[in-house]
């Protein structure tokens, strides 16, 4: 079931012209429906993954719209590969103006299934990368006295737990968290650092990442059901959020968490897994 409306259809052409974007896990998925989003409002965009192929493809997608495109390969993980692209990112389009962290990941498991290994990994990825990037971009937008960052984490990070992610529901409530801390600091730069808390979105990652490893064939139907609003959640929605939270419409807004679930953190979670006896 799909939205009657285009959500990036109410924002005025060239918004952001002559601004700078640049999102990580640009390459697919949500991240690359706002990369894509900001490009068709006049942004010059960077994005940033470990998937060259999939970077190349939206950069591809991006040029076509007439916007310029930086393409980087980077691991967020990697202090040294962030500055890297970091300085790349200047050297081509001398500012950035909107940072959004999408890269992230997680898979469903029990808190007994989760190996060291595996706990390390996802709390590395989801919240030291974002801290990556913070660290590194927030204090230049600060100097500039212009900038918004824009966190993407998801509704396990809030009040009711995450019972299918312990890892990344940890690792995200942290990033909630170090938004609110982030935004304080910030506020008198004119700089502001806000999140979005999506519900399930409709991506391949989803279907494929998510829902997939529980082998439940009707897990999907399952999902839909706990939804009140009778659907997932697109791309682009999610994105129109993103886009807002970096207009001026929203120039007083910072330190937020925006929830976008349809409801379902409102209603019953259906089990994604039983819980150890």
């Amino acid at each position: 079931m799909k939205s009657d409306s285009d959500a990036l259809s109410v924002f005025a052409p060239d918004l952001f012209a002559g601004k700078t974007a640049l999102v990580t896990g640009g390459g697919r998925g949500i991240g690359k429906r706002i990369a894509l989003a900001f490009a068709g409002l006049g942004a010059q965009v960077v994005i940033a993954g470990r998937n060259a192929e999939t970077l190349a493809s939206t950069s591809r997608e991006i040029s076509d719209v007439g916007a310029r495109c930086l393409a980087l390969a980077v691991n967020i993980r990697e202090v040294v590969q962030v500055e890297d692209m970091v300085s790349k990112a200047l050297s081509e389009f001398d500012v950035i103006d909107f940072l959004v962290n999408n890269a992230g990941g997680q898979f469903p498991a029990r808190p007994s299934e989760i190996t060291d290994g595996g706990w390390r990994a996802v709390v590395d990825l989801n919240l030291n990368g974002t801290w990556n990037m913070c660290s590194r971009i927030g204090p230049l937008m600060a100097a500039n006295g212009f900038g918004s960052i824009v966190n993407i984490v998801h509704i396990y990070a809030l009040e009711r737990g995450a019972p299918p992610f312990a890892h990344s529901g940890a690792a995200r409530a942290g990033v909630v968290n170090l938004t609110k801390t982030l935004a304080y600091h910030y506020a008198r730069k004119n700089v502001r650092v806000n999140a979005v808390a999506p519900g399930f979105v409709d991506t391949t990652g989803l279907r494929e990442h998510e829902f997939k490893p529980l082998q439940r064939e009707d897990f999907v139907s399952t999902a839909l059901t706990d939804v009140p609003a009778g659907r997932f959640a697109e791309a682009d929605e999610v994105a129109a959020i993103t886009l807002f939270l970096c207009s001026p419409a929203a120039a007083y807004i910072t330190g937020a968490t925006i929830v976008a679930d349809g409801a379902l953190s409102l209603g019953t979670w259906t089990p994604w897994m039983d819980p150890e006896p």
